[in-house]
């Protein structure tokens, strides 16, 4: 087994695909072989998977990139511009996975991880995680979308309040902010990651899929050309044996079985 395979595990839960950082020694640091392993996990998501589940092995999901070994590095620039380009790679593979994709944070979340957060699709949230962007603490700008998921949930004064003077922000704030989706108690957070990654597996995953686009470019784009693009997409999904099935159940008086469309 090579270094970025030790970086990641995974394996296949009914529907679910679970990929999980694995440095928890290291609080999940992020190097260039946990980026690599991760982009690969995800490219290598089996067929019958309807839905990722992103976890962090260990007390911490993510501190962020690899400090020690930005610190070693004999050329830091051209260190950090790698390892920043690849972690840029695995973030949009996170944003354009086919299916849904359900994460599960818990510790702390830190730096570049921050940007992993805002690219899940749900994120179930421990209630004693903190969450801190720390480029400052280190004389950095951000980056793995980090600016990105907090400006479009924090809004840019809270965002810069936040990133600026090196703060912290708990999970109660992340989440009445939308930065995560749920809250969970501790000694809950991976049982209720799981529950709800089955249960978006249970769903029509691929109208949930044009769903995510619709949201996230609604913050960018005008109420015409969304309203086009709602049309065209209900009709893509009104071709797709998702909405056959979805709406034979409803006029058929049953629960839609979404599992067996592809």
């Amino acid at each position: 087994m090579d270094a970025a395979q030790r970086r990641i595990s995974t394996d296949m839960d009914g529907d679910v695909w679970r990929v999980a950082l694995d440095r928890p020694d290291a609080g999940n640091a992020i190097d260039l072989p946990l980026a690599d392993a991760l982009v690969d996990a995800l490219e290598q998501r089996p067929a019958r998977a309807r839905t990722v589940l992103l976890l962090g092995n260990g007390p911490r999901f993510c501190v962020g990139g690899d400090v020690a070994g930005m610190a070693a590095a004999q050329d830091r620039a051209a260190f950090i511009g790698a390892l920043a380009n690849r972690w840029h790679d695995a973030v949009r593979a996170v944003i354009t996975c086919p299916v849904p994709v359900v994460a599960g944070v818990q510790g702390a979340v830190a730096g570049a991880g921050i940007g992993l957060v805002g690219a899940c699709d749900l994120v179930v949230c421990a209630r004693s995680t903190k969450i801190r962007p720390a480029y400052g603490a280190i004389g950095l700008s951000p980056d793995g979308g980090t600016s990105w998921a907090l400006a479009r949930t924090l809004g840019a004064p809270r965002a810069l309040d936040l990133m600026l003077t090196n703060g912290t922000l708990s999970a109660a704030d992340a989440h009445a902010a939308g930065l995560v989706a749920r809250l969970a108690d501790d000694d809950r957070l991976t049982d209720e990651a799981v529950d709800l990654a089955h249960r978006v597996a249970a769903g029509p995953v691929r109208a949930m899929v044009r769903t995510r686009g619709l949201v996230r470019r609604a913050a960018t784009t005008t109420l015409d050309a969304q309203l086009d693009e709602e049309a065209r997409l209900i009709v893509a999904s009104a071709a797709d044996a998702e909405a056959a099935e979805g709406i034979a159940a409803f006029a058929g008086r049953r629960a839609a079985e979404f599992g067996g469309t592809r």
